[in-house]
This record gives C-alpha cells, structure tokens and sequence, in this order.
C-alpha cells in the first residue's frame, strides 16, 4: 500500500506522476483550487486588516473530503502543484482545507519545471515548505481584484445597467484598445509618393532594377506631398542622367530568437497558427502535464508554460546542442552555447523558458499520439528551441545610391537607393524563423528589390521608366490577440498567468469583439470605459497598474508587505468611490428603432444585454417582448434571397448570416462583399486586406472601394 501521498491540480498531471514515482505513491488531483473568496459576498474584513474570508466551494467540498481520507492513510504528504504563485496558493489552500498545519504528518512542497523522471525525482529528493511570500502576493492580487470588481460593480449596475462588471487589470485593457480605437477614428490621412525608376546598365532590360527616390543630391529627405509635386519631379526624373554613387556591400548575420516566454508563445501562435491566448495556454498545458506515447506511457513533452524567463538549464542546452551537430553538422553550430538575457523585468531566473523536455522527441515522431493542434504547438515550441541555439543566417547585401543630375528644377539633382539582399547561409532559418507584428512591417527605410548587377561607382545607367505611386499614411492598426499582449507586457501589466484570462474576459464581458482577428470595442465598453476614466482614472491607468503589478513582485520577493500594499491602495479608491455615486448621472442605455412590438404596437428599443444589442418593447414592464437586432448588410442571402445580416454569437464571435433563420440556415464567418464573382457570380467574402474570395469557385478578386461592401444599416 502507498504511504506517501502527492497532490497536485489535475488528473493528467497525477497520470504523468504515477508513471514516475511508482507504487509507494499515491497522487490525488484537486482540480485546481479547494478554497476561494464567496461568491455571494464581497469575502473581505476591510476593518480587520483587509482578513479574507475563504469558503469550500460546494462543488469542493466531496474532493476535500477525499483528499483527507487520503490523508488518513499516508505516513508523508508532498504538494506537487504548478511552480508559480498561483499553485504555491493552491499548496496553501490545501493544507488550511484539509488541516494539514494541525496534523503530525510530515508535510513537503515539491516544485518542478518539468514532468520528466530526473526533474520528479530530483524535486522530491530536495522539498522545501511553501513559500509564503508566493502565497501573499496571490492573495494580495486576488483580494485587490475583488475589492474594485465588487465595489464598481453595483456602482456600474445603478448607473448603466445591471450584470455589468470591472476588472482592476481587464478595463486597463479595454482602455487600451478604445484609445487605440479614437486615434484611428481621428486619424486624418497625408498623402505622400514613392518614386521609383527602372534603370539599366545598357539597353539589355535583363539587367534592369528599379531604385527608389529618398533624397535631394545633398542628402536632403525629400518627401512629396502632392500630385503637382510629384509631376515636377517624374519630369525631372525622366529627362535625368544617372551614374553610381555608392556601392556598398556587406555581410550581414541575423541571430535567432530566444525560447518561448508565456507572451512570446501566446504572440508566435497567434501569428503562425491563428491559435487565441486561451487555446495556447489550454494546449500547453496539455503538454506540460503529459499526453500517453504508447509504450513510453504518459509523457511531460514541455517545461512549465507560465513564465516570463528566458533561461535554460545548462543540460538540455548541451542536449540541444548534440542534436544539431548530429542532425545539421557543426557548421549550424555556433562555437559557444547561447544565453539570452531576461527582457521582462522581475523575471524568475529560477523558472526555464518554455522549451521541449527532451530535444530528440522530434515533432514528425509525435504525430501518432497527439491531435492536430497539440502537434502544431509542440512543433512550433520545439523549433524554436531547436533554433535558438544554431548558427546565424549570413546574408550578403548590397546597398547601391544613385545620382540623377541635370535635372530642371533640381538644379543639384537627386539620390535614389536600391539594395538587394541574398541568404549566404542560412544558419538557423532551416528550423525556424520568427514573424512578426503588423504594425512592424512598415516601408522599409531601404528599397530591397531583385537581384541588383555588378555595379561600380561611376557606371553610367540608362532610364527605363518612371514609376510614381500615390500613398497615404494609415492609422495604428487595430489591437490583435498578439499585439495586445506585447503592449501589456511592454507596459507591464498583467503576469504570464493573467494574459489569457484578460483577453476573454473583456469578450466574455462585451466590452470588445474581434471581427477579422482584430478587437474593436462595443458601445457598451464605450460607455463603461469613459466612466471609469473620468471617475477612476487611477484605475484604468496603465501606469499605476504597472506600479502595483511592480509591487506584487516586490511582495513574492518578500521586499514589500501585502496588507501595506492593500492598504495603501484601499483609501485612495474608495474616496473615488463615494464620489463616483454621488456625482454620477444615470446613462441611457437604450436607443430608439423603427421597428413596433409585434404584441402591443408600441416602439421598440435597442437594448443591450449579455450577448449584446435586442429589441425590447418600451411598454416594458407591461409587454415584454424581445427580438433580435440585426443590422442588415445590403447583400442578398445566396441560398434563399433574403437579407444577410451581421451577428454576433454567445463566444462574442461576428458572422454573417440570413435574416430568415431558422427557415434558412446559411451562414458565413467573414464578412460578405456586394460584388458578385466575376467567374460564377457566386458571393464573395473578404479575404486580405482589398482582396475578397469566392465562397464557390475559390478564385481571389480584387475587389475596389466603391464595390465594397455597402454601408450596413440596422434593422
């Protein structure tokens, strides 16, 4: 019989655990946490020093119980929960649940990074007792979250509508993406040219390139604002002499990115597989917990996935290592092992990168044993582990300046810049190479076009053609899931353990939808947002939620006391608080429609509820009749002729589907575009950026701003 018991969260973790420590354990799984804050109270004593007040959650009550029965029956207790904060709380919660502290049974707290058999054994071969710093700054964030959420909810309730809420770091993040959403509604496009001109070394059009206007003769930035502007100076352009300026070419290396953090996975898989921070997360940590690999049993594939370190542990880099020279030769082997230096600040250097736990579990090996989405993100853990520690890519380029003289209204004439850039070798770029963010791929400060000719400085060049082009600058692109994160992060709000849940909470909330991948915010979160900044402007300032993110770390570090932390911020909110009730008047939430109750004939009105905008009678609360809002998108449905309407499902999700449901049942997940298909006259939907694609022949469409879409028009 086992005389040594192990508690950890999850069933899938204690599988994995079982495997390893064998029969003189038992491994119990708690399905997260035995205690929380009530529900139904706000579970805090402000007058007693901010003391919380847990409960067993009724749903918890028959796993505690079993978990000391468990108890009972074993000589040792070890917690084998996750390695952060929140799994040292839970370690905590277990012993105060269970009255473990009471019990003359010895009790371990075992930590590790990774679920393999040298990391267990080497964490039971070395517990220690829970660290209560960890355990206070949990309990410092989840009793702060508590106090604004329960105290403004019924703020929000009285003076918007009832079933709002707010979060401390949530509306941070609402706040973000409505400013993001003002700078883009106010944005007033400049118009500006590129010019490029076709050049060639003789009349031979083999050897032709094209080079870029960037500068007067004298190095001057010349920008051109204006048509006008622009014909003066193609006129000059196409009556000009060229010759080489300049030739300057050059080796350059581009190293390779370091190994996952929580936020760069989170970033990578929603670029590369289109993955949510909440699906990442759910599949990590399936992997971190183990998944069965027939004979080898039940296997931890990756190291723990909530961590902002970009430490290694120096054996699986000479794993990593081994396998490179082995499998790509030592010429992708740089001479000494890599180390990346911490880029978030107050990361763990105890915690290791997200990284696989054995580098020679290729992916291709793995396709039998795991589904599609658990192998496209170990495949994509592992590359860039596997990559980070091989050689750069060299790349030869070649930067080439142009002068245009004899020019008419330039008398000094005019430098135009061509460059062109080749892989020498491409070093870690055979495994993986990094993506990047939308707003990062702007014009590039040099033209990079074909393959240029051997150049030398002097060398006459003929004119070919002129090629202008009309331009206008474009606003900050909207918010997506991996360019909110790295705004987060890079302000210092929220941990690796709160980006994904701050992201679905703002959805689950209807603060913000996502339509085509980016977050736009509703009315509602229109409202709520200039509330709260007017009337708790410390609240949703990213600085000030920064600093107290900055003192939660200070308190894990055991630098700082959490009950000081708590009351230094409880006053302050509260003053605003009280404020807030008396100053702030009633918001109107409702907005007339033209459309009449179908039971009583009177007006109804656009309401907003949990799953955004209805109908509902005014007569309301004698008629109470609701129907859906729809808001009608001018296009034909192609399976019935009726409307296609714009809808938004309980996951907060835009489609696009016909009015006649549930007689026809035809939907669309992007948005449909007025011009039929040039082909097959089919309905195009929009595909990438002006680009619309046919749902029946597949065939892509260039598709103008006056065959876009019509204007939508609510119903």
């Amino acid at each position: 019989m086992a005389s040594k018991l192990v508690i950890v969260e999850s069933p899938a973790k204690a599988r994995t655990l079982n495997k390893i420590l064998g029969r003189s354990y038992s491994v119990k799984a708690s399905l997260g946490h035995v205690r929380d804050l009530p529900k139904a109270s706000l579970g805090v004593d402000i007058e007693k020093g901010f003391t919380p007040k847990y409960v067993i959650p009724p749903g918890k009550k028959k796993i505690v119980g079993e978990i000391k029965e468990a108890i009972g029956k074993a000589r040792s207790i070890y917690l084998a929960t996750d390695p952060d904060r929140e799994g040292e709380a839970i370690s905590w919660h277990l012993v105060q649940a269970t009255k473990l502290d009471n019990n003359d049974r010895p009790v371990h707290r075992v930590v590790f990074h990774e679920i393999t058999e040298d990391a267990v054994q080497e964490a039971f071969q070395n517990p220690r007792s829970i660290d209560m710093n960890l355990v206070n700054a949990q309990q410092a964030r989840r009793i702060l979250d508590r106090l604004v959420g329960y105290k403004l909810s019924p703020l929000l309730w009285r003076k918007v509508q009832r079933g709002l809420s707010a979060g401390r770091v949530q509306s941070v993040a609402v706040r973000m993406i409505v400013d993001r959403e003002k700078e883009i509604r106010d944005f007033v496009p400049q118009e500006y040219w590129i010019m490029e001109v076709e050049l060639a070394v003789s009349e031979e059009k083999k050897a032709a390139f094209r080079a870029r206007l960037f500068a007067l003769a004298d190095g001057t930035k010349l920008d051109i604002g204006s048509k006008d502007e622009a014909d003066r100076v193609m006129a000059d352009l196409e009556k000009a002499a060229y010759a080489v300026k300049t030739v300057v070419t050059k080796q350059v290396a581009r190293q390779p990115a370091p190994p996952f953090i929580t936020s760069t996975l989170q970033q990578e898989a929603w670029h590369k597989l289109h993955f949510t921070a909440g699906r990442t997360m759910a599949i990590a940590q399936q992997l971190y917990e183990g998944l069965p690999l027939g004979k080898e049993g039940s296997v931890g594939l990756i190291t723990y996935m909530r961590t902002d370190s970009t430490h290694v542990a120096a054996s699986a880099i000479t794993e990593v290592r081994e396998f490179i020279s082995e499998k790509y030769g030592d010429k992708f082997l740089p001479l000494k092992p890599r180390s990346f230096a911490r880029k978030v600040k107050w990361a763990q250097e105890a915690h290791e990168a997200i990284r696989p736990t054995k580098i020679y579990r290729q992916p291709e090996q793995l396709k039998p044993f795991l589904d599609l989405a658990q192998l496209k993100l170990y495949e994509l853990i592992w590359k860039r582990m596997a990559s980070s520690q091989m050689s750069a890519a060299l790349y030869d380029t070649t930067n080439v300046e142009i002068r245009a003289s004899n020019t008419e209204n330039q008398p000094q004439g005019y430098l135009l810049k061509a460059s062109s850039s080749a892989v020498k070798f491409p070093g870690f770029i055979v495994v993986y190479s990094e993506s990047r963010d939308e707003d990062e791929r702007g014009e590039s400060s040099d033209f990079i076009g074909a393959s240029l000719p051997r150049l030398q400085i002097g060398h006459k060049l003929l004119c070919l053609g002129t090629f202008p082009a009309q331009c206008f600058t474009q606003p900050p692109p909207r918010y997506t899931e991996a360019t909110l994160i790295k705004t987060l992060e890079q302000k210092g709000i929220g941990r690796p353990s709160t980006y994904a849940p701050i992201l679905s909470t703002i959805q689950e909330r209807d603060y913000v939808n996502k339509a085509e991948g980016k977050f736009h915010p509703t009315e509602l979160g229109l409202v709520v947002n200039k509330i709260l900044t007017a009337h708790f402007p410390e609240i949703v300032d990213p600085g000030f939620t920064a600093q107290m993110e900055e003192q939660l770390d200070q308190i894990a570090q055991g630098k700082y006391e959490w009950i000081a932390a708590l009351r230094e911020f409880y006053p302050p909110f509260q003053d605003m608080l009280d404020k807030a009730w008396t100053n702030l008047e009633k918001v109107n939430m409702t907005q007339a429609s033209e459309e009449t109750c179908p039971k009583c004939g009177r007006p109804m009105v656009i309401r907003v509820g949990r799953f955004g905008k209805f109908l509902a009678c005014s007569g309301y609360p004698d008629c109470k009749t609701t129907m859906p809002y729809m808001v009608k998108t001018g296009i034909s449905c192609p399976q019935c002729g009726g409307d296609l309407v714009k809808r938004i499902s309980k996951k907060k999700r835009v489609f696009y589907g016909c009015s006649k449901f549930p007689k026809c049942q035809f939907t669309v997940n992007r948005k449909p575009v007025a011009q039929p298909c040039p082909d097959c006259g089919k309905l195009l939907v929009q595909y990438k950026g002006d680009w619309a694609q046919c749902m029946a022949c597949k065939r892509k469409v260039k598709v103008s701003e006056t065959e876009k879409q019509k204007e939508e028009v609510a119903i």
